[in-house]
């Protein structure tokens, strides 16, 4: 079976800025603007479920975003759709997570309240929109935009359809709205897909869980492992879509996976150890967007000051206003919005290296130079 997108080709590969395309297509230089971009850079230390660990193999936003890719492509094989527009949205729809996962983006939620909150996937389009690239954005397609800010993830639907409308993405102000592409609603269900496994195979590292806990039901039909369950439900979609026409889980397995879902909050996301790792990450966070917000009231757009500040996290982000000024002035920007958007960005390490900066100042030396005398 073939499925075809509602909207034509014009559309999806309109980007904000008209550009000549060259020999990758569309799709794949998006791809390559992602890559490499800063913000994807940053990926590979902001961590899925496990704040800052320090083991190499548990799952960060960069692995995963590389899973989500890989099996959105798998499916849409089976249906003669866009591999590398699955790829592109695939990569590109984790830009906007905050630091420390969703408790990082609950922070800044409550942060960010009198200002419309906080959305990693609203987030995610104002990065490669506006703030990426040295506040250029990179000009990505309107099929990759739409992918990305419309991708949300944490909602269980059976099944979903494209929207027949192209919408202006940057007036979206909710969630829940679906994808205008089948690519895009393929994402929004390997999303899913990534991460429920995964985050078990990790918690077995961290000690939380053990095997013998996961429902009898959920092991008997979707999998021991996060690749068995990949297994399980790639094929479910890709039979269950075949018969629909819209993308879609068997009325069985979509159960199973709130079931496991609702397992992994109960014995994982809300385990004493993460619950109390979390109040740590808050603490920094609140802490950060306050030395901020004071530091900005002290200094405003006078960005020499900032260069001249004893503490290197406050010269950085006078660097930061600087880059952005033409981006925030047009705007009319309030400061907890700009403050906001540089800890957006931060890695679960780097928000720590700048705690660190803030409160812990360097050692004076006192090694003594060679050859010099120490009485």
């Amino acid at each position: 079976m073939t499925l075809h997108n509602p909207l034509g080709a014009d559309v999806y590969q309109r980007r904000l800025k008209p550009r000549d395309e060259d020999i990758r297509g569309p799709y794949f230089r998006d791809q390559t603007a992602v890559i490499h971009s800063m913000p994807f850079r940053r990926l590979k230390h902001k961590t899925q479920v496990f704040f800052s660990p320090d083991n190499d193999h548990v799952c960060t936003r960069m692995e995963h975003t590389l899973h989500v890719g890989t099996i959105a492509s798998a499916i849409c094989r089976s249906f003669g759709l866009d591999v590398d527009l699955a790829q592109a949205i695939g990569l590109g729809h984790d830009l906007g997570h905050a630091p420390f996962g969703h408790r990082g983006e609950e922070v800044l939620k409550d942060l960010l309240r009198e200002h419309g909150g906080f959305h990693h996937e609203l987030y995610a389009l104002r990065v490669v929109d506006k703030l990426a690239n040295n506040g250029q954005g990179l000009n990505l397609t309107y099929g990759v935009r739409d992918g990305i800010v419309c991708h949300c993830g944490e909602k269980y639907e059976r099944e979903i359809a494209p929207r027949a409308e192209a919408v202006d993405l940057a007036t979206i102000e909710r969630l829940g709205i679906y994808p205008c592409s089948y690519e895009g609603c393929i994402v929004r269900m390997a999303d899913k897909v990534s991460y429920l496994g995964r985050d078990i195979e990790d918690a077995y590292r961290a000690g939380l869980i053990r095997e013998e806990q996961i429902p009898e039901k959920v092991k008997r039909s979707l999998g021991r492992k996060n690749g068995e369950i990949i297994d399980t439900l790639v094929n479910d979609i890709i039979a269950e879509t075949g018969k629909a026409g819209r993308v879609s889980f068997s009325e069985e397995n979509i159960e199973l996976m709130r079931q496991l879902y609702d397992f992994n909050m109960s014995n994982i996301y809300r385990s004493q150890p993460l619950v109390e790792y979390g109040e740590f990450c808050e603490k920094i966070l609140r802490s950060l967007f306050a030395e901020l917000g004071e530091l900005h009231a002290r200094n405003g757009a006078d960005y020499d000051r900032y260069d001249h500040d004893p503490v290197p996290l406050f010269r950085r982000f006078g660097r930061h206003l600087r880059k952005l000024a033409h981006i925030y002035q047009s705007e009319r920007t309030p400061v907890a919005v700009m403050v906001g958007d540089y800890i957006a960005g931060m890695s679960d390490d780097y928000a720590l290296k700048c705690m660190h900066e803030v409160f812990i100042p360097e050692p004076l030396e006192f090694d003594l130079p060679r050859g010099a005398s120490d009485d």
